[in-house]
């Protein structure tokens, strides 16, 4: 079953403010909105074509969202080394895998993949994540692109 299994299709995501949450998806990130359904308070985005991927966004209710969520966007190598000049373009803070603000992606090293962090409005998780081709190097940990290329 698993070789069948070509990557997650659809992401769905609790929000405070739904119409805040898709300006930001929609404006800062650049995602096509599919639809939005008011009186269900649900929107949906693609995320590449139809076919490859989608986003849900669903209002919660009143009580407080103590619960984030991360999730990984499949980019290509370029949009993740010029992510940071994107996000900050945008008024994002690029963030690094512990949370700290960085003005270059990471390299995870077990994968290995270049990798970049940021929070949407209700502070969940987003990376943007490009596989690189090269060879796994676990005892690099997660280190700056700089390192890596330097290593």
């Amino acid at each position: 079953m698993s070789a069948n299994i070509l990557g997650i299709y659809e992401t769905h995501l609790p929000v405070r403010d739904l119409e805040r949450s898709v300006a930001f998806y929609r404006d800062k990130l650049g995602l096509e909105l599919a639809e939005v359904l008011p009186d269900r308070k649900v929107a949906f985005f693609w995320v590449g074509k139809k076919e490859k991927g989608m986003l849900g966004l669903w209002q919660s209710g009143s009580g407080p969202l103590n619960m984030t969520l991360h999730f990984a966007f499949r980019c290509d190598l370029g949009a993740v080394i010029s992510g940071c000049e994107t996000l900050m373009a945008q008024g994002i803070q690029p963030l690094g895998f512990h949370g700290e603000p960085v003005t270059e992606p990471v390299v995870i090293g077990w994968m290995p993949a270049l990798s970049l962090y940021f929070k949407d409005p209700d502070g969940h998780s987003i990376e943007m994540l490009a596989v690189l081709p090269d060879t796994p190097d676990p005892e690099f940990g997660v280190q700056s692109h700089s390192a890596w290329l330097a290593r």
